[in-house]
């Protein structure tokens, strides 16, 4: 198997780990017994692999190691969203006291700084915290940069500023393996393709949200998008595909299950609903079926979710106003627990499944 990034050396040093652990525990209870040629051989083989590793990539070998980067990805996350807003109310503190020549010098500036500065980090620091940190810093001064030359010079709102922002926020998502850079970048794009269909009809952009629909063409490509080959070589980024793609899917059906008049279609509002709730069902079971089947968590976890949502709706739509509080919280109670008995026997089942 070829090792080319930190994910996939990181997995194969937690197979390592994990391997000597189920060893000691079948040597200890007599089950397998290696002979000492054997178990120095795997031993020095672990060793040299692992130390491979650890020259190419910033991996951890311990559960504390483990431990310690959890602490620094959250350090690292905080520190560039306090930076972020930090720069932000800079250049909203200080900003009259520069002439326009000053104020566009400085939002051109700032990002291209920042590229090269997280281009120069890249370089630098092996663990790559501090070049996804430098990475936010530059995605918040683009975003600054479109801003505020739009209020400078009065240039009217265009939804072409969210692919400009896609586009860099994917940029360094890929260039820096950051997954909120990466779901920052998808939303935007997916806020861009909605308000362009929304304005191919002759309608305003801004008013994209008006009509649902408006998101399932990009959820299904983000859906699509998860599937690529390339998605592979990034840890989590499959994830992020499926799981806002999931969402943008299933939440235009969930509201176009109860607002007919929100859709494209010339049919009775009624009837509209009726078919969107009936999708708001079967898309959620669906998605929990292909995620169990590919062993995908972040399909099955968000289509739980998003059925049990779409169920308790229907609950409110038709015993709120005709049972009392206290019995309908309790059905509802009632309900949650059959849907744990249900997923309990799926657990089950796919238990004997797996047995040999």
């Amino acid at each position: 198997m070829t090792i080319d990034n930190r994910a996939q050396a990181q997995q194969r040093s937690d197979r390592i780990a994990q391997f000597r652990a189920e060893l000691d525990c079948l040597q200890r209870e007599g089950v397998l017994q290696l002979a000492a040629d054997q178990q120095a051989q795997v031993q020095g083989y672990h060793q040299h692999l692992l130390g491979e590793l650890a020259s190419r990539f910033d991996i951890d070998h311990s559960r504390q190691a483990h431990q310690l980067s959890l602490g620094m990805r959250i350090a690292s996350l905080l520190g560039a969203l306090a930076l972020a807003a930090s720069l932000f109310f800079l250049f909203y503190r200080f900003w009259g006291l520069f002439g326009s020549t000053s104020q566009v010098a400085i939002l051109i500036a700032a990002p291209l700084v920042g590229l090269l500065l997280t281009a120069a980090l890249q370089r630098l620091d092996d663990s790559g915290y501090f070049s996804k940190l430098a990475a936010l810093l530059t995605f918040t001064a683009f975003v600054l940069n479109l801003v505020m030359l739009g209020q400078i010079f009065n240039i009217t709102p265009t939804d072409q500023a969210l692919l400009a922002w896609a586009a860099l926020a994917l940029l360094l998502a890929y260039a820096c393996e950051l997954r909120l850079l990466l779901g920052l970048g998808l939303l935007s794009a997916t806020a861009f393709c909605a308000s362009r269909l929304h304005s191919w009809d002759g309608l305003d952009w801004l008013a994209c949200i008006e009509r649902p629909e408006n998101f399932l063409l990009p959820a299904l490509l983000m859906l699509a998008s998860a599937e690529l080959a390339v998605q592979r070589r990034f840890a989590g980024f499959a994830a992020m595909y499926r799981m806002l793609g999931l969402v943008c899917l299933l939440l235009p059906m969930l509201i176009l299950g109860y607002w007919g008049e929100g859709s494209y279609l010339r049919l009775d509002p009624d009837l509209i609903e009726g078919i969107y709730q009936l999708l708001g069902f079967a898309v959620p079971a669906l998605a929990i079926y292909i995620g169990i089947r590919r062993q995908q968590a972040e399909l099955i976890n968000g289509g739980t979710l998003l059925f049990v949502i779409a169920l308790f709706c229907k609950v409110f739509d038709w015993w709120w106003d005709y049972l009392p509080k206290y019995l309908f919280f309790f059905l509802l109670g009632l309900l949650a627990i059959l849907v744990l008995l249900v997923m309990r026997r799926l657990r089950r089942s796919l238990a004997v499944e797996v047995q040999p």
